[in-house]
């Protein structure tokens, strides 16, 4: 299935769950006010999804000059993808991880964490570089950062229903027709976000697979980034990266492993098994 499928089926079945939910918080007239609001949120995110993952994370972008070694990694990598020159982002935290977004190739940021480009030897970084390339190559990008997006919206209405009802701001709709009670809304507000992640991991897990391989041949040798991998799993557990559980499908290495609810959710494959098939093991 391509990307620009898939796509289209993630915008319409996250705009489904943004309409049921409009119906159970307002029946008839909540759902078309929630539909719009979906229309809305679609356009945004497909503009804009990039730039509010970037600032979700403070990620700055970085100049040749002060980031000179990077830059020439990220230049070799493109010219062996054949991929334009992206944006190169730097995120402020310790935590060793990196992602890429943007609409398209022409279009595209590679960020990176301080924590990652200190903790990686040079050919290690080029595989971490080369896998986020992939990304942008099998246009992985503008899918992620759009589920990104909308699954954060979702968590969010989510939560304000479940405050209405906890509230009892909704009580009286019990026997309402055109709504679906106080049950119904708990139930919702608990199933969307679920819902969401459930999206993201059918999106999310087998892409890894190939832009780990993709990523080491741009590389030249899936040993570096075997090893990227390896660490970044290791230091993770010492330094964990504070983030949004709607955008853990982003990261080279999933930054809420063994540390929430949400692992039940991966978006990853396990790091043993992605270091195997890179090995040919």
């Amino acid at each position: 299935m391509g990307n620009t499928l898939r796509t289209g089926i993630l915008l319409g079945a996250l705009t489904a769950l943004v309409m049921i939910i409009g119906h159970l918080l307002g029946g008839k007239q909540g759902m078309i006010i929630a539909f719009f609001f979906a229309v809305v949120m679609n356009f945004g995110s497909y503009w804009f999804s990039d730039k509010i993952v970037l600032r979700l994370y403070r990620a700055r972008e970085v100049s040749e000059a002060e980031a000179p070694q990077l830059y020439r990694m990220v230049r070799q990598l493109t010219q062996q993808a054949a991929l334009p020159m992206p944006k190169i982002c730097v995120m402020p935290t310790e935590a060793p991880n990196a992602f890429a977004t943007g609409r398209n190739p022409e279009h595209a940021v590679v960020a990176v964490t301080q924590g990652i480009l200190g903790l990686l030897k040079e050919d290690e970084l080029r595989g971490v570089l080369g896998h986020e390339l992939a990304h942008v190559k099998h246009r992985d990008i503008l899918i992620g950062s759009i589920a990104a997006t909308l699954a954060g919206a979702i968590m969010l209405i989510a939560n304000m229903a479940r405050w209405a009802a906890l509230f009892g701001g909704l009580g009286g709709r019990g026997n309402d027709d055109d709504g679906g009670g106080v049950i119904g809304l708990i139930a919702m507000s608990i199933l969307a976000p679920i819902a969401a992640m459930l999206i993201q991991m059918a999106i999310s897990r087998s892409r890894e697979y190939a832009a780990d391989a993709a990523g080491a041949s741009f590389a030249g040798s899936p040993a570096g980034l075997a090893r990227a991998l390896e660490k970044i799993a290791s230091a993770s557990k010492r330094i964990p990266l504070k983030a949004d559980p709607a955008t853990a499908h982003m990261f080279i290495m999933n930054p809420l492993s063994g540390k929430s609810l949400m692992n039940l959710f991966s978006t990853h494959p396990p790091v043993e098994k992605r270091i195997e098939r890179l090995m040919g093991r």
